[in-house]
């Protein structure tokens, strides 16, 4: 399965995408079959799964479940090598380029090449960019970095362009999970007139407006996690 192609396909036609984040440490794995048929009978076009903190062996477990229940590709949004699963389509290979620290720059994908090896997987090199949005994240915490206010617009236009010119083949602009706020529309609309790559967008998007409202500014696939958690009721806003 071309996943990225499939984006790149999208983005020239102008569709817009829609993936849906599961954590698997937030995620009771016996509601598996309800959560697939909702997703199934929605316009959600991928599943990321991922988090920031899992234990091993989780991701596994909830990819393996998830694989029969839908034909979408499962896309891995790691938090750690501990997360590659081999059964997923395709992982996005993170550079947290908003930061400065190495661990998550570099030296955890050296980590993973020799696990990659025995993989199938589709490696899609992904340029993450953590935006400042009212709150902590659990990705501040993890990685030890800050991330860029949105009164910076311009030094997040620039380090995006910069990931793409480093060879990176998405730019994800993230707010974080449960973030208070999403990325503002006008940030999303300057860093996408720098970049001939797809554009994802992801954090604090909790209604279709909200989702709209990043479709309008320029995202080319917007993740939405928290308000799948915390709103049943979301699948009805996105029914195919």
């Amino acid at each position: 399965m071309a996943v990225y192609n499939d984006i790149l396909s999208a983005k020239a036609k102008q569709d817009k995408l829609l993936a849906i984040l599961i954590d698997p440490d937030k995620f009771d794995v016996n509601l598996i079959s309800q959560l697939t048929d909702n997703i199934n009978n929605s316009i959600i076009t991928h599943i990321f799964v991922g988090g920031s903190t899992v234990e091993v062996e989780v991701t596994q477990q909830l990819v393996s479940a998830l694989k029969p229940l839908t034909h979408l590709p499962i896309v891995l949004f790691p938090g750690d090598v501990t997360q590659i699963s081999k059964d997923a389509d395709a992982i996005l290979f993170l550079s947290l380029i908003s930061g400065r620290n190495p661990k998550y720059l570099i030296e955890k994908q050296i980590e993973a090449v020799s696990l990659l090896k025995n993989t199938n997987l589709e490696v899609i090199p992904t340029g993450y960019i953590l935006i400042e949005n009212g709150k902590e994240t659990t990705v501040q915490k993890v990685t030890n970095t800050q991330p860029i206010p949105t009164t910076l617009q311009q030094l997040v236009a620039d380090t995006a362009k910069a990931g793409e010119l480093l060879g990176k083949k998405l730019i994800y602009l993230e707010a974080g999970s449960g973030a208070l706020h999403p990325v503002p529309t006008d940030l999303i609309s300057l860093v996408k007139q720098e970049l001939t790559i797809p554009l994802i967008v992801g954090g604090g998007i909790r209604n279709k407006q909200q989702l709209e409202d990043a479709y309008q500014a320029g995202a080319d696939l917007v993740v939405i996690g928290t308000a799948f958690e915390k709103n049943d009721s979301f699948f009805n806003d996105i029914k195919k």
